[in-house]
């Protein structure tokens, strides 16, 4: 292994010692600036999605000039932020298992994926590993919506052949190819008001239209690609008043586009059917595409370069198909073919989460090998 152990640990506990919650990662966007200038980065930019988003800082876009024609110009991506609670998080290393003091986050949801892409620049700059233009991307917001990598100036990555989006639980080896679209349905509905004990009649309850159309709804596992879930309801105000007013938020995902659309469809119509069933009731419904789903090529150069670094690596590469989203989402949309490299983290989002120290190391070691074989490939 060519990873600096100790060097890329401390530099791991360093990272997540920074609070940087979503839309506060300004703290943390201004160390890994320096960080890559001092690489060697000809050009560091950060682009204006933290306006967009109402957020402190954008996205990160670094670039490494080529050392040889001919080669792919190639994307290493994490995101910068991470779920609360994430101040004051203290690592604790024991039998090999890295976690937090149990009453915070570790934070390796997503600092691991950033400390693999830190390591993996270091050895190439140490080992003067001849490569293409490496482009290095650091999201914000990837939490609650990847509203960061949707927001980012794409004029920053174009020319980009492929990416590898160095976020997902799992141990290292594990690379997705293929994730859901999904779109948010928020969902109101508007009922009449009256007193429940003196005049039910004169009421419209908005909290029965919203059950009797959730007893409608198609939710769960649909088919092998498709889910669909009801996850907030709120509604009333006491139970002597007939509530007026009734709201749900919902989701609908799937890998193939035409079923996103169709299950969003069967889901709003479930909805709106609930009017003609209430005279004086309203259902108002609003749906937002989150993401739109992707699928990278099996056969493609972006996974064969991936499967074989993995092999260099000591570790066993498997493809598959993950239900959840990551900025490759947004990527594959709008810049670049991406698929999602898993770095090892488990229990994420919970003060449960841990990191096994050796996959800290092989993520590192991992993203070396990838550039140490794009001189290798047919381009």
């Amino acid at each position: 292994m060519n990873v600096n152990k100790e060097r890329m640990l401390n530099e791991f506990y360093e990272l997540i010692r920074i609070p940087c919650s979503t839309g506060d990662e300004r703290e943390v966007a201004d160390l890994l600036k320096k960080r890559l200038k001092k690489l060697g980065a000809q050009d560091v930019k950060e682009d204006d999605a933290g306006s967009k988003i109402n957020g402190n800082a954008g996205n990160i876009i670094a670039t490494f000039g080529a050392t040889m024609e001919g080669l792919p110009t190639v994307a290493f991506t994490a995101h910068m932020d991470c779920v609360e609670p994430c101040a004051g998080i203290e690592p604790v290393l024991k039998d090999g298992v890295i976690t937090s003091k149990g009453d915070t986050i570790l934070g390796g949801d997503d600092k691991s994926g950033v400390a693999a892409i830190l390591e993996g620049l270091r050895l190439m700059k140490e080992n003067a590993l001849p490569h293409g233009k490496i482009v290095i991307i650091f999201c914000v917001a990837e939490e609650g919506g990847l509203r960061g990598s949707r927001n980012i100036d794409t004029k920053l990555t174009q020319g980009i052949d492929f990416g590898y989006v160095m976020d997902s639980s799992g141990a290292p080896g594990k690379i997705i190819n293929q994730a859901p679209g999904q779109n948010a349905i928020r969902v109101t509905m508007h009922g009449k008001r009256s007193h429940a004990g003196l005049a039910p009649e004169d009421g419209v309850n908005a909290i029965v239209m919203m059950g009797t159309a959730l007893a409608r709804l198609p939710y769960g596992r649909i088919d092998e690609e498709t889910t669909a879930n009801v996850g907030f309801i709120d509604g009333g105000i006491a139970t002597n008043i007939v509530a007026d007013k009734c709201s749900v938020k919902a989701e609908a995902r799937s890998r193939d586009l035409a079923k996103l659309k169709q299950q969003t469809d069967a889901m709003k119509e479930a909805f709106m059917s609930v009017e003609k069933d209430f005279p004086g009731g309203k259902a108002e419904v609003e749906v937002e595409e989150i993401y739109q789903p992707y699928l990278v090529d099996e056969n493609s150069l972006c996974i064969e370069v991936a499967k074989r670094a993995a092999k260099e690596a000591g570790l066993e590469p498997n493809v598959g198909a993950t239900g959840g989203g990551s900025d490759a989402n947004n990527f594959n949309k709008h810049s670049f073919p991406a698929a999602v490299l898993a770095t090892g983290m488990t229990k994420v989002h919970t003060p449960e989460e841990c990191l096994l120290e050796e996959h800290l190391y092989q993520t590192g070691e991992w993203v070396y090998r990838i550039i140490e074989q794009l001189p290798h490939v047919q381009h």
